[in-house]
């Protein structure tokens, strides 16, 4: 029996895989003594084109908090409308989610695909397949349809005059972000190199939170039909971006475009750098998982890729749990109850600290590690949390009543500094790191839908849960933090400066 991932054929060791692993140290001191201004702003604009994707999911997260009171009055919402209406979001996230693994392997991270390709998967798929997932997009890019499908929800949005087109919009833009949600980590992780991954993905959450806080702070000083503007001009700067750079390398070599694989690799390198120990690797890591049998959704939980399963999902599920979108979607409401006499404070306090502490921790990914960030920032989010559910129980006792709403401002704003530095970017970041080429398309669309499916969970429970007991919300989100540090703790692995060949090869050893 062969055990390819470990480099092992029968009784004798892989002719590749000893060459790699003497190669490795190598290749780092290549590294080190290669010019890396040379290649460094192709990568940078290729990341800066990718993550305008990224800074359009946090506004449209954004988008439902500094408007409510615009929203309800113009249209005439009951609570529950609304609630459904800044929920339904995630609902298209996650039929995003689902077939984003799938148009990020057939079609590509931003579209490169040949006629000859591209009719060699549709005849491996069912025809209901082909007519609603496969054929739509096989003419169009993945992020740019990523792209247009939000301009047509914040379109509707705009011109809505009743509850069917405001949801309809919405969920034209969630199923935008949902796919856009796993295309783009994956994307930078896929060009960068190893000793800028984390940091580079990490820009990832750093727009995404950039255009959290712009929709925090624009929503509340214009209405919420001028606050469309902050949605459709990503979308337009993504879609111009994309003309101007490469394809992943790895996913050109999985589908074996090889002269496409060596030219984006050397444009993303710089056209004098030496890419012939990179490229022998990438390329035989895809030559080894291309003995493997095409992967399906049941192989994810095969021994080989159990505990990658379980790091992504686990984070996943944490990041939800502790309630960063019930924060954010209702954030201008949580003030409100806390006492302040409007949300527009709170609001923009928020997006002022997000993106600076943001900053921090992409600076810090690749110096510190993803697990003292996780572990931070787990333990700052359940502080934060703790510290406003005080504030709520307090209020409830009619205790100390002119202080409540400071401290439950200083709580929100602890939970989601800390909740920014770490439990924002790292579980994509990680998402994007651990799972081999051969499996990372339905891996992440796994993952993708499972975060999508909290945050929907969340968000739409968040204000029967307050209704229920504001305190307890927030004792909930507090416990779900501390629960976080055991996991995390326990079972997630430190993957800061190995290259995604080595983590995968880690991840299998440990099995």
């Amino acid at each position: 029996m062969e055990d390819v991932e470990n480099g092992i054929h029968g009784t004798h060791e892989s002719e590749v895989t000893k060459p790699l692993i003497q190669q490795r140290e190598l290749a780092k001191v290549e590294e080190s003594s290669s010019d890396g201004q040379g290649f460094l702003w192709m990568v940078l604009l290729s990341t800066g084109v990718a993550v305008c994707g990224s800074f359009e999911f946090g506004s449209c997260i954004g988008y439902s908090a500094p408007t409510q009171a615009g929203i309800t009055k113009d249209i005439g919402l009951s609570l529950s409308q609304y609630s459904i209406f800044a929920s339904i979001l995630t609902i298209g996230g996650m039929f995003g989610a689902v077939t984003s693994g799938h148009l990020a392997d057939y079609i590509g991270r931003i579209g490169v695909i040949s006629k000859i390709f591209l009719i060699h998967q549709i005849s491996r798929f069912n025809y209901v397949y082909n007519l609603l997932i496969l054929f739509p997009f096989c003419l169009m890019q993945t992020m740019r349809i990523s792209a247009v499908v939000c301009i047509i929800g914040w379109l509707a949005i705009y011109f809505a005059k009743d509850t069917f087109l405001l949801c309809l919009g919405r969920l034209f833009t969630g199923y935008g972000i949902g796919v856009l949600s796993y295309v783009v980590p994956v994307f930078i992780a896929e060009i960068a190199p190893k000793n800028l991954r984390g940091g580079l993905t990490s820009l990832n959450q750093l727009l995404l939170v950039g255009g959290n806080s712009v929709a925090f702070i624009i929503g509340t000083l214009v209405s919420w039909r001028t606050m469309v503007l902050v949605g459709v001009l990503p979308c337009l700067v993504l879609l111009l971006g994309l003309v101007f750079i490469p394809e992943s390398p790895r996913w050109l070599a999985k589908v074996d475009h090889q002269k496409e694989f060596i030219s984006a690799l050397q444009k993303l390198r710089g056209k004098d750098a030496d890419i012939t120990q990179e490229a022998a690797e990438i390329q035989e890591c895809i030559e080894n998982l291309q003995t493997l049998p095409r992967a399906g959704f049941q192989d994810l939980f095969q021994s080989r890729y159990i505990r990658s399963v379980i790091v992504s999902v686990g984070l996943m599920v944490f990041q939800q749990t502790g309630g960063i979108n019930g924060v954010g979607f209702y954030a201008s409401q949580i003030f409100v109850s806390a006492g302040f006499s409007s949300g527009n404070l709170g609001t923009i306090l928020m997006g002022c600290i997000q993106v600076p502490i943001t900053i921090v921790g992409a600076i810090l990914m690749d110096r510190s590690g993803r697990i003292p960030l996780l572990m931070v920032s787990a333990s700052g989010s359940s502080i934060g949390c703790f510290i406003t559910g005080i504030s709520f129980y307090l209020k409830g006792q009619g205790i100390y009543m002119d202080w409540l709403p400071t401290l439950a401002l200083s709580g929100i704003l602890v939970y989601l500094g800390s909740y920014s530095i770490g439990m924002g970017a790292v579980p994509w970041v990680m998402m994007s790191e651990i799972f081999p080429l051969n499996i990372k398309g339905v891996g992440g669309s796994l993952v993708t839908l499972v975060s999508w499916f909290g945050s929907w969970a969340v968000s739409y429970a968040f204000n029967f849960l307050m209704s229920w007991s504001s305190a307890g919300t927030f004792f909930l989100f507090s416990a779900a933090g501390a629960a976080t540090l055991l996991f995390v703790a326990r079972v997630v692995p430190e993957t800061k400066g190995d290259s995604l060949e080595e983590i995968q090869e880690s991840l299998n050893s440990s099995k």
